[in-house]
């Protein structure tokens, strides 16, 4: 867990010329929190707590201004760079090394129960 957690905070930092230390992203970036909290969130979906997942993600995207279904499969090193607005629907897959803009949808608008997002 925690070995990720690091891997998260040197991607941003090592693609973001902005940040100034591995503690200021920790601290101030809402991209990494959502994304922290959708690792939880992810978690618990996983485990058949949907409810409890979705309130998690729920929190994160009131705090953060960023919605990531905790459905979503997201790799490592991860990173979104001014995040309000993003969107991740529940049957995404981003793999790893991946960054994303704001306002950046990944989902679908039809109401087809299978996989609907990239």
């Amino acid at each position: 867990m925690f070995k990720r957690l690091r891997e998260d905070v040197q991607a941003v930092f090592d693609r973001d010329p902005a940040a100034r230390s591995r503690l200021e992203v920790l601290l101030c970036y809402p991209g990494l929190h959502a994304l922290l909290m959708h690792r939880l969130a992810h978690a618990l979906w996983c485990r058949g707590w949907h409810l409890s997942a979705r309130l998690v993600s729920q929190i994160s995207r009131f705090l953060t201004g960023i919605e990531i279904h905790p459905g979503a499969r997201i790799g490592r090193r991860f990173f979104i760079d001014h995040g309000m607005g993003v969107v991740i629907g529940e049957t995404t897959e981003i793999g790893d090394d991946v960054t994303l803009y704001q306002g950046v949808t990944l989902g679908g608008v039809s109401s087809n129960t299978g996989k609907r997002h990239p």
